[in-house]
């Protein structure tokens, strides 16, 4: 995801601005006080199951194509403003469809225009367990609960880092996005509903590419995720493209063989973050659970049957994982599953034990990697002066003082 500010000074020229209001820039609405709880939400459905919704309620099929293309081509969540719906419609769906069940509570725009929401979920009735992966022992998402997702722009892009699950179950010891574990899943239409709303962000217009590089594990929500990617990318949906969404995972051998069935050419990246065991055991507390090895052997299958390569994340930390004979040994890894490298600048977070290495090394780093063919890359600091970083508004919040 990306990373936090490091200086007063950078933060003083970000703008921390109010929550968008429920109305919006286009005039998406929170849902009604009136709306019957166990009405299905919006975003939760894809196309055949909302003409059937419809036509259940004596409407049209062809209003549920309406009432799609107000969502996702116009960015509206307001039924009220959906004037080519008759009244009688309009009431109908004010009254049994949810359709924004999040509430941003915190709205930031950095200077180099990342923008980055943080959102209060409401609890729905048709939320999941999780069925895959029990040992996580995840639970629905409650009220009040809080989940992270930021807007990246770099012309022409305008890309959605979303989350896939409230906190995180893998615990990182370098990430604030397991801070306080895992405490619930988020479902296919919370997942989609994090887009909509950064798309109803001011000079944003259309998201063009989307990560599953938020809060959670997204292959440990695998069916939600594979649901929401249907959903973005569906011509009646955001209608983007399957190459330009990316899921991002820390390495679930099973689940990366389970995703190599699935029917769009998504971009997979394994959050390697090590070159060898020891060392991944130490930083990443699920390494417990498979070895590099084990990661390899997924990951060379994801190629072999799909065709497409993986990009191997690396967050370099100083003095950890950031030595010359690791990049030989990262060298090795990539070179051995046709994987590309994204070497990742690490920021401090208040209260861990890790530096952000100098740039020097970092850029000596990225040469030995090139130099023994492997295409890499050192991703740009984004949202840095509005703690862009994953996890880390929430954090924020948790932890600040009551005035």
């Amino acid at each position: 995801m990306t990373e936090e500010s490091e200086s007063s000074e950078q933060r003083a020229s970000a703008q921390h601005e109010p929550a968008p209001t429920p109305e919006g820039r286009h005039g998406h609405a929170a849902p009604l006080p009136s709306i019957d709880q166990d009405a299905p939400h919006l975003f939760a459905l894809q196309r055949d199951a909302l003409r059937e919704w419809c036509t259940e309620r004596g409407m049209q099929r062809h209003n549920a194509d309406q009432i799609l293309d107000w969502v996702y081509r116009k960015a509206c969540a307001d039924p009220m403003r959906m004037t080519n719906l008759s009244k009688r419609n309009r009431d109908l769906l004010a009254q049994s469809m949810r359709f924004t069940t999040a509430r941003p509570i915190d709205h930031r725009v950095a200077s180099d225009g990342t923008q980055k929401l943080l959102m209060a979920w409401e609890r729905g009735p048709a939320e999941a367990t999780p069925t895959t992966l029990p040992m996580l022992n995840a639970v629905p998402v409650a009220s009040g609960r809080q989940t992270e997702c930021v807007m990246i722009p770099a012309d022409p892009r305008r890309t959605a880092c979303i989350s896939s699950q409230l906190g995180c179950p893998v615990g990182c010891r370098f990430c604030a996005s397991g801070i306080g574990g895992l405490e619930g899943n988020l479902t296919a239409g919370q997942i989609i509903e994090q887009v909509f709303h950064l798309s109803a962000l001011d000079a944003v217009e259309r998201i063009s590419h989307v990560v599953f590089m938020g809060m959670g594990e997204p292959l440990a929500n695998l069916s939600a995720v594979s649901d929401a990617i249907r959903t973005l990318h569906a011509e009646w949906g955001f209608g983007i493209s399957a190459r330009r969404i990316t899921v991002s995972t820390v390495g679930l051998p099973t689940a990366i063989r389970r995703f190599c069935d699935f029917e769009l050419p998504v971009t997979l990246a394994l959050s390697l973050h090590a070159p060898n065991d020891e060392i991944r055991r130490n930083i990443i507390p699920w390494a417990d659970f498979s070895t590099i090895e084990e990661l390899l052997d997924a990951c060379d299958e994801w190629f072999r049957r799909t065709g497409r390569e993986i990009t191997l994340e690396y967050i370099l930390l100083g003095g950890v994982n950031d030595r010359l004979e690791h990049a030989e040994e990262l060298a090795e890894h990539a070179r051995r599953i046709h994987a590309n490298v994204n070497l990742i600048r690490y920021n401090e977070v208040r209260g861990m034990p890790f530096q952000r290495p100098n740039s020097d090394g970092v850029l000596r780093f990225q040469e030995i990697l090139r130099e023994r063919g492997v295409n890499t890359h050192i991703r740009a600091s984004r949202g840095r002066d509005i703690a862009a970083a994953c996890g880390q508004l929430r954090h924020e919040h948790a932890t600040a003082s009551p005035r």
